[in-house]
Parts: structure tokens; sequence; C-alpha cells
């Protein structure tokens, strides 16, 4: 398994952030097959203020380009995809139209 945790920024405007979070209360059958069949096996969305944080774990055969191949050839994610756009804003530091950017992990703890 790979674990991963990506951020973004929405909009800093409250009504963007709402409708945001709005969304994700019942994503479409579709969006939810797709993440599954790329591989994804759990994901979780954090926010604090505009900020967000995903989690991500992935079976070992997953990677970022097989998801954009998979992404890329299904209309319905291409339509959730420029929908969310709206609401999201470049990182700072990245180029234009990036919306999620993978962190780096720099500590881990294990009991």
């Amino acid at each position: 398994m790979q674990t991963y945790l990506l951020i973004c920024d929405l909009k800093d405007e409250p009504e963007a952030i709402q409708a945001y979070v709005d969304c994700h209360k019942a994503v479409a059958p579709e969006i939810l097959e797709s993440i599954r069949v790329a591989g994804i096996l759990q994901m979780s969305i954090y926010r604090w203020k505009n900020r967000l944080s995903m989690i991500m774990v992935a079976d070992d055969q997953f990677s970022f380009e097989k998801k954009a191949e998979l992404d890329n050839a299904n209309p319905k994610i291409q339509e959730w995809e420029a929908f969310l756009g709206q609401y999201q804003t470049n990182l700072p530091g990245t180029p234009p139209n990036w919306r999620w950017a993978i962190t780096e992990k720099i500590f881990e703890f294990k009991a």
C-alpha cells in the first residue's frame, strides 16, 4: 500500500468554500467508481479555512500517471473536475491550473 497527502487551496470566499463542501456530501457513484478503478483504497479530504488536505491510500499498482490517463478518458471525471475547478485556486508557487499538490513526507512515527 501507498499513502499520499495532497493539498489544495479553495478560493478564499465563504460561498466557494461552502459550495465545495456541499458538493462532497453526495458524490456521484461514477466518480467514486473511478477512484476505486484507479487503485485508490481510501480517500479522505479535510479542510482548514480554505486549505484542503487529502489523505489517499492506494494499492501498490497505483500511479498518478495511470490515474490521469483514466481521468482524461472519462467524460464524467472531466465534468466533475471542471465543476470543482471553479472553487479551487492555485497553491503558491505552482503552475497555472495546478490544483492538488503532492506533499513530501518528512517524518513518520510507528508504535
